[in-house]
């Protein structure tokens, strides 16, 4: 027992970590690889092991040794057994099932005509090092059709092993459905090297600047390749919005020298990394291609778009875009604002496991809770910096983060009452009063640069229209989207309405201000999306309001919106708007 030491670890398997003792800052450091950060407000912040947390720390090496010295070197109080014990267990299943190289097998076209013709069949084999997790795998109805045991034991890594042999087509999908059983699979097959590319950072940006790479992204970039052996080259790097993660998946490109494909979230983002690769690598604007609605061209290096990948003539029929992850060799897929990635997506995905592939995000939360996918088909979490860290050393803004809470036109309040949920949700969202408190925010802020950003379209329509400036949608062309966009950049345009086409993966640096009239219910990743709009670094600290009408459902999608923010640091100032002339803050 040390009460010098900063750490409480909870037999609920949270770790409660008191920021004001000596050893704070290193005590969150060493818990990095293993816990996964919950909540970060001011004195105490909260982190919590869970299965995933400790297999992304056994991928990168991270035994359970070393977490539970961790514990043991910064625990204030003694290390509940309890806790000792299901680390060690939780972490030694990371490894007990392995991936490894199996035969190339003749197959007959037809199992009816064995006699007649034949193709070849690449094979995989899953080692299993315990018998008795060899016959829970083997009576998993779900698995068991995707694998065969093999007669004869496989000589592997530890010995002679028993095994079973699949498709090399079903390799992901093995390790999808393992983990959902609570196995993960160490994938120890090596990935092919794809179509050769000469590909290589700038040493100055095409304007003349000097291209300085940040010891983070190549950390990021480096922690990825690996050593290009067996179990490197796939996984997930976590950097908050501004952090550049653009820069960090040219950097693997730079490394790996192989043709590329980048699937982003929609064409504004596409263009964005057109132009990156364009300003920041040797390559030429014939070396690369958009894949989207408006242009289907496949090159070296081809940039597409989620939507169009699972866009489909009927909603049962197949998906005729998906062949572009076939049309080439591809050496590295970079998978852009990976925690978007859709459902259909992730069965590709689950087909591509012999390509090297890398996932970018600001936040792995999925309001669905399908982390676990992105661990097993894209990988595991290689690297991940938290947010205020980079605010400290001034890689991204500062920001402040103020919710102003507006109360219901007395006009509406009957409607509101008697409305189902959702539609409580929208009378609360357009609140028409919002308006007057816009207009307020802006006039009071005449140096930033601001953007206006909701759910509603028609909400933001009489915005744009009450204050005179652009607006961008999903119905907007894209050649007016950029147009915008530019001038938005340039300084044309000091105030943008945008909708949600605006939340992923657009570079706004200049943006030092947000008004969020509008959201979608408690979507903890939407909102710190749209604070990302703003964290560009700059000299002046970002502002980031929110718009909430009192006393309604809006006031708890807040709450779990705000979530997100509060567990990376941030704090919310309240403000109540009293009228046109005030608004004060909320005692």
């Amino acid at each position: 027992m040390n009460y010098e030491n900063p750490l409480i670890v909870q037999g609920d398997r949270t770790l409660l970590l008191d920021v004001h003792a000596p050893l704070a800052e290193e005590c969150r450091n060493a818990l990095i690889p293993f816990a996964e950060l919950e909540k970060s407000p001011e004195h105490l912040h909260t982190y919590k092991l869970s299965p995933l947390s400790l297999w992304n720390a056994a991928s990168a090496g991270f035994s359970a040794d070393d977490a539970v010295a961790v514990l043991e070197k910064y625990a204030r109080y003694d290390v509940p057994q309890s806790i000792s014990i299901w680390i060690k267990e939780v972490a030694s299943r990371f490894g007990k099932i392995r991936l490894v190289p199996g035969p190339e097998i003749e197959v007959p076209v037809n199992p009816d005509f064995p006699e007649g013709q034949k193709i070849t069949e690449k094979y995989l084999y899953l080692v299993v090092s315990s018998l008795p997790v060899f016959k829970e795998i083997a009576a998993n109805p779900l698995v068991k059709k995707l694998i065969s045991p093999v007669t004869e034991p496989v000589e592997s890594e530890g010995g002679t092993m028993n095994a079973f042999r699949l498709l090399l087509t079903d390799r992901g999908t093995i390790k999808q459905l393992l983990l959902q059983s609570g196995w993960p699979v160490k994938d120890e097959v090596v990935l092919s090297n794809g179509e050769p590319l000469d590909v290589s950072l700038r040493e100055t940006t095409s304007a003349g600047k000097k291209l300085e790479i940040r010891e983070y992204q190549k950390g990021a970039a480096r922690a990825l390749v690996g050593d290009k052996g067996p179990g490197t080259g796939f996984g997930t790097i976590v950097l908050p919005c501004g952090a550049g993660k653009t820069v960090v998946g040219m950097t693997i490109m730079d490394m790996l020298k192989t043709s590329t494909l980048i699937i982003t979230t929609n064409i504004s983002a596409v263009h964005q990394w057109i132009d990156e690769l364009l300003d920041k690598t040797n390559l030429t604007a014939d070396q690369i291609a958009e894949y989207s609605g408006e242009s289907k061209t496949i090159k070296q290096v081809t940039v597409a778009t989620y939507q169009v990948l699972t866009w489909r003539p009927n909603k049962n029929g197949p998906y005729p875009h998906f062949s572009i992850f076939h049309e080439r060799p591809w050496g590295l897929i970079i998978y852009d604002e990976v925690h978007m990635l859709p459902a259909p997506v992730f069965r590709v995905v689950a087909e591509l496991q012999a390509v090297r592939r890398v996932g970018l995000t600001a936040t792995l939360v999925r309001e669905d809770g399908c982390e676990g996918y992105v661990f097993s088909l894209v990988g595991p979490k290689r690297y991940d910096v938290p947010w205020k860290e980079l605010e400290r050393d001034h890689w991204i803004a500062s920001a402040e983060c103020v919710e102003v809470r507006i109360d219901l036109p007395a006009a509406q309040e009957i409607d509101y009452a008697v409305a189902g949920s959702r539609e409580k949700h929208k009378i609360a969202s357009v609140n028409p009063d919002k308006m007057q408190v816009v207009g307020q925010i802006i006039n009071h802020h005449p140096e930033d640069k601001i953007l206006v950003i909701g759910q509603y379209l028609n909400q933001l329509a009489e915005i744009s229209k009450e204050l005179n400036c652009p607006i961008i949608t999903g119905k907007t062309s894209t050649a007016e989207r950029d147009r915008i966009y530019n001038e938005f950049r340039e300084g044309k345009i000091r105030v943008l309405v945008v909708s949600k086409v605006a939340n992923f993966a657009i570079d706004l640096p200049d943006a030092s201000l947000a008004i969020q009239v509008s959201g979608t219910f408690g979507s903890r990743q939407e909102e710190a999306q749209r604070l990302g709009r703003i964290l560009r670094p700059k000299e002046r600290a970002a502002r980031f309001f929110t718009l909430i009408t009192r006393n309604t459902v809006e006031e708890d999608f807040g709450s779990n919106r705000q979530k997100f923010l509060a567990e990376q640091g941030y704090e919310y100032k309240i403000l109540r708007y009293v009228n046109e002339d005030s608004l004060n803050e909320c005692e």
